[in-house]
């Protein structure tokens, strides 16, 4: 199998704690990045849940969401007709 060089940019001390990370787990950066890289061609996508921590995407927002996602696949959930704000 050819093989080709990748080069990509990161934070100094997030690449620290990534190398120490993947250190424990036996194997260096560039196998973790192919383990990642074929997981996602495997997987048609990230193959995990990205979901922001702050902001609109916080903890307490997501327990709502999934709360409601759960009433609305229970069946109850109301039709609501759209209202648009008008142009002022």
């Amino acid at each position: 199998m050819a093989t080709t060089n990748v080069n990509i940019r990161m934070d100094e001390k997030l690449k620290k704690q990534a190398e120490e990370l993947f250190a424990d787990l036996g194997m260096n950066m560039t196998t973790a990045i192919n383990i990642f890289v074929r997981q996602s061609v495997s997987y048609g996508g990230i193959p995990f849940e990205i979901i922001r921590r702050d902001g609109f995407y916080n903890d307490y927002n997501q327990q709502i969401l999934k709360k409601s996602i759960s009433q609305l696949d229970a069946g109850k959930g109301f039709a609501h007709e759209l209202i648009e704000a008008a142009d002022e």
